[in-house]
Order: structure tokens, then C-alpha cells, then sequence
């Protein structure tokens, strides 16, 4: 299992790592004078970054849910706080939420497998103070329609960028949309960097928030070691091996988008069109990271039929992806399921979470089956596919393969329905 930055992993890491070995640096903080050409790779990456997205500020950290949270406690989200998040996203995204003392309130998704703008909007109260908007499997979300909703309310956008690292909205990078992007390195994304998280926000006093929250309540690159707004941060800094590997990756990041881009159009149309079956929706196409190709059947049992056919699984079941598989978010643990495992005396909120509480979600993701193009990871239901590397006779026993199972499963012929 593996992400498209692992398959590209090549000289270009180890000659950094090695570099960072020689110098025997491991953090990116350097003494008072550094020698020339010896700058940390964190705080180059964090540059390259800024210049590759055009995002006014990043900060490299630990983890893809570090960045999530750092958000978080930049904009000010906490106790007694509302953060409106979709129903199918991984459980950091939640877990961050929960860290800060806010309540998650759950939102459908659509037919884009991103948050619906519609029912966002009916879940807004006076207590919701942010939106985190999900770029699940690589594509993004309406972001237009969000960012409307959110500053007609005054709230904070949070765009959750880790399965999306690279791709874009009407020509703007996924990440400089909203208030705040969180990124992820981890070996299943776009770009890795082993482990790791990217954040980036325009606004500064937010970076100077961030900042001090992911390093102790320093000021940003500790410059006169001054602390900032009285923060107590935290440690959730990114190491130079981390730094070194992510960079690489970072300058290969176009090759791997355009080879994703290739191969997903190749499987594309050897698949072509399969009666009862639809693509998803991508709010922008060209957007789009390409990791993944997800088919929406007409029919739930189909959608597992074919799915177990081809020795996969429907997104429904795709681990803790999906709100029903979380038993922190349940409350299954609890002596009382009823119960919502988030409230306090100080800020009592009567929010409940229980199976089936989204019922769009539940049927999209119940008929939806993804096929691989970079992300091989069976945890995200997307076991069966090709990857970055798989050649035109790969890519057609793929396709014979899907064909055959829905063969099996309906008894409509595909095969001739393939586009040339």
C-alpha cells in the first residue's frame, strides 16, 4: 500500500537526507550564524512552499492533524465552540476538532464526496465558529459556495488539504482559499514526507498564532525568542529528515500530478461508459489531483457486489473515513450511547451522534466503489486499481476485470461500451 509521492521516492530525497547526515543538524533551528548554503530544509520547504501555492505563510509541523489543530487554535476555535465538518473524512480531522473542546457537527456530502453547501448552511447556529472543508480523494470542494456561506456568518474556513496536496479550485491552490489549509505528508499522499503536515494561512496574526501553538509560544522562527500573544504552544515541529524528504518531493510534485493526470485518463477510458454507472462529480475538473477514479452505482447491492468481485470494497466501509466506522464518535464505549462523549458542565451542548444521522451520505458512499491511480490503500477502499508506474496492458486487465465483475453482477454486457 502506498501513496503517488512514495512511488516517485528516488536520489533526489536521499541526496538531501545525506546533506542533512553530513551536517549533522537534525532540527531546523541553526546557531546564531549559519553557514552559507546550509539553511534548514524545513524552513526552505516551508519558502517553496509559500512560492509554489501562493500562500502568504506556512509552517512545516508533525503530522497532517497537527496542522488541522494548529488552525484551530490560531482562529480561536474552543470550548463551547461549533465546527461543522463532513460525515466522511478521516477521524483526525474530527479528533481536532475534539482537542480544542469544540463539538463537531456532522454535514452530508454530495454526489463531489465533499461537503454539501446546502445542508451546511441549514446546520449553521450561534455556536458554530468554523467549516472545515474536506478536498476528499484528491478533488476539491465547492469553494465558492462555502466561502459565500462562511462570510455571510463571519465564520473561519479551514480547508482539510491532505489528500489533496497540489490541486486547485478555479485556478487557486487548495489551502489559500479559506482562513487556513492543513496539509498531510504521510506515505498515502500526494507527497510525503514519511510523516509531517504542511499549514498555510494569509492572515498574520493568524501565522503568529499558529506559530506559537506548534512551537512552545514563540514568536515566528523564534526571532528574539519573544513569546506571542501569551500562547502556550506546544511542540509540533517538523524534523530536518522530514524536511529534507518532503522537499524533494515538493519539486517533483508537477511530474507526479501530471503523471496521475495520464493515467487516470487512461484508465478512464479503457473503462469507458457502463450503464447504471456514474463518475463522481468534481466541483473543478482540472483541479482535480487524479488519485483516484470513483464509480457510483444505481444500486447499493450491486455496489457491493462488484466491489467484492474485484476484491475491494464500497466507500461505506471504508474505515474511519466514514462516520459510522468512528466508535469515539458514536459513543459506543459509553454506558449511555445516547450521550454526547463531548459536552461539559461549563458549555453543555445537545448534540447527539448516532448511526444513519446522514442518510445522503450513507447511500452515496454506500453505492460509491474508488479504483487506485496513485493511492493504493485498501483502509481507503481503493485496493483495486493501477498505480503512477502501471503500463497500457495493466491498465486494460484492470479494465477487463471491472467489466467482468458488473458482467457477473447485472448480466448487461459492457465490454462494447468502451470508449476509442
Amino acid at each position: 500500500m502506498s501513496g503517488p509521492g512514495q512511488f516517485f521516492l528516488g536520489e533526489e530525497e536521499a541526496a538531501l537526507v545525506q546533506r542533512v547526515l553530513t551536517s549533522r543538524r537534525l532540527s531546523r533551528y541553526r546557531s546564531d550564524v549559519a553557514d552559507p548554503g546550509d539553511e534548514s530544509m524545513v524552513f526552505t520547504l516551508e519558502r517553496e512552499i509559500e512560492h509554489r501555492f501562493g500562500a502568504r505563510h506556512c509552517i512545516a509541523v508533525n503530522s497532517g492533524t497537527s496542522a488541522i489543530l494548529a488552525s484551530l487554535a490560531a482562529l480561536g476555535v474552543g470550548p463551547g465552540d461549533e465546527v461543522i465538518v463532513p460525515g466522511y473524512t478521516f477521524v483526525a480531522t474530527i479528533a481536532a476538532v475534539v482537542h480544542r473542546g469544540a463539538v463537531p457537527v456532522l454535514a452530508e456530502i454530495d454526489e463531489s464526496l465533499t461537503l454539501d453547501p446546502e445542508d451546511v448552511a441549514r446546520r449553521i447556529t450561534p455556536r458554530t465558529k468554523a467549516v472545515i472543508a474536506v478536498h476528499m480523494l484528491g478533488a476539491p470542494c465547492a469553494m465558492d459556495e462555502l466561502r459565500a456561506i462562511t462570510d455571510a456568518h463571519g465564520l473561519a474556513l479551514v480547508e482539510d488539504v491532505a489528500q489533496a496536496c497540489g490541486g486547485s479550485y478555479r485556478g487557486r491552490s487548495l489551502g489559500t482559499i479559506g482562513a487556513a489549509g492543513a496539509f498531510s505528508l504521510n506515505p498515502f499522499k500526494v507527497i510525503t514526507g514519511g510523516d509531517g503536515g504542511l499549514l498555510t494561512c494569509a492572515d498574520d496574526e493568524v501565522y503568529e498564532r499558529a506559530f506559537a501553538f506548534h512551537d512552545h509560544g514563540f514568536r515566528p522562527l523564534r526571532q528574539g525568542v519573544v513569546d506571542a500573544d501569551s500562547l502556550f504552544g506546544m511542540n509540533l515541529r517538523m524534523h530536518e529528515l522530514s524536511g529534507a524528504v518532503a522537499l524533494a518531493q515538493l519539486r517533483k510534485i508537477d511530474t507526479i500530478l501530471a503523471t496521475l493526470r495520464r493515467q487516470k485518463e487512461r484508465l478512464t477510458d479503457a473503462i469507458g461508459e457502463i450503464p447504471g454507472v456514474a463518475r463522481r462529480r468534481l466541483n473543478d475538473p482540472a483541479g482535480d489531483c487524479c488519485s483516484l477514479l470513483v464509480l457510483r452505482f444505481e444500486s447499493i447491492t450491486v455496489a457491493e457486489a462488484v466491489s467484492s468481485r474485484i476484491g475491494s470494497t464500497t466507500l461505506i466501509n471504508s474505515g474511519r473515513h466514514y462516520y459510522g466506522n468512528m466508535p469515539q464518535l458514536l459513543g459506543r464505549r459509553m454506558p449511555t450511547k445516547t450521550e454526547c462523549p463531548f459536552g461539559c458542565a461549563a458549555h453543555p451542548t445537545a448534540h447527539r451522534y448516532r448511526a444513519h444521522m446522514l442518510p445522503r451520505t450513507d447511500d452515496i458512499l454506500a453505492r460509491s466503489v474508488a479504483l487506485s491511480v496513485g493511492v493504493v490503500d485498501s483502509y481507503l477502499g481503493s485496493g483495486f486499481g493501477i498505480d503512477p508506474f502501471s503500463s497500457a496492458d495493466d491498465i486494460a486487465s484492470v479494465a477487463d476485470a471491472l467489466h467482468t465483475a458488473v458482467n457477473e453482477v447485472t448480466e448487461k454486457p459492457v465490454a462494447d461500451k468502451r470508449r476509442t
